[in-house]
């Protein structure tokens, strides 16, 4: 593992993308990372499941877009690619579909690089989500997408991790603005809606946990969820529960509200 870190990673402080790739089972992890994955799962047991109905639903988007016809996305906050990632799913139906992932966390984006090194269609890049200017001038996204074509955006549990005053309902906005007619914006977030008194407890449980890492967990509401998706057309069903979108599988109940919006 230690190939994969750059001189500047805190081996302190957990990270939430190193996180992500150990309830995945990735072994892109540190010891730090997997004390604070396990206080998580103390509290919610379910942790890797969620994790892997996530990734479920990223899948299911992924080949719903590709079956409408878009090549290109733009991954943010994409962390450690995993097995069946983005550019894996899409190039099944389009082998040419191009794909830039984008995460601020130097592991993720150093391992990112080097499992791309042979893929033609596909880089990484690290900027950081929440600056839409900087991330769409960047060399690697004006080189591999057209944003005179349509394309999508993928949010996938990340928006969940940039604070209210980080503005990040005004960064997705930014983000639709800049694509073309006919883009698409999918978004995955957690949230307590729903949820039992107990599982309210354990989720502001969870909260603590996460800020001791390099980011804050903000379990949004449904409607502040929605209102990512202003501007859009959503796509049938909606704005729903996650394991309600377009199923395919057996994904246990997971708090978190997944969309997705077409620009018109």
């Amino acid at each position: 593992m230690d190939l994969w870190v750059p001189s500047s990673v805190d081996l302190t402080r957990p990270s939430v993308a190193r996180m992500y790739d150990y309830f995945l089972g990735g072994s892109h992890n540190f010891a730090v990372d997997r004390e604070a994955a396990k206080a998580v799962e103390k509290i919610y047991p379910g942790m890797a499941g969620a994790a892997r109905a996530n990734r479920n639903f990223l899948r299911r988007a992924v080949r719903y877009l590709s079956d409408q016809g878009v090549d290109q996305f733009l991954d943010l906050g994409s962390g450690i690619p995993t097995v069946g990632n983005v550019h894996e799913i899409a190039q099944q139906t389009n082998p040419g579909a191009r794909v830039v992932y984008v995460d601020v966390e130097p592991v993720a984006v150093a391992h990112s690089i080097a499992m791309l090194a042979e893929e033609q269609h596909a880089v990484a890049v690290r900027a950081d989500l929440r600056d839409p200017d900087e991330v769409l001038a960047t060399p690697e996204v004006r080189e591999v997408l057209d944003l005179d074509r349509p394309l999508a955006v993928l949010l996938s549990a990340v928006l969940h991790f940039v604070p209210d005053g980080d503005h990040p309902h005004a960064a997705v906005a930014r983000y639709r603005d800049a694509v073309c007619s006919g883009s698409y914006v999918a978004i995955s977030h957690g949230s307590l809606d729903g949820v039992t008194q107990d599982g309210v407890t354990s989720g502001e449980r969870v909260q603590a946990v996460y800020q001791r890492s390099d980011a804050r967990l903000v379990l949004r509401s449904a409607a502040d969820i929605a209102c990512f998706f202003d501007g859009l057309d959503l796509v049938d069903p909606g704005v729903v529960l996650l394991p309600e979108w377009r199923s395919d599988s057996d994904d246990a109940y997971i708090s978190a509200y997944v969309g997705v919006g077409r620009k018109p």
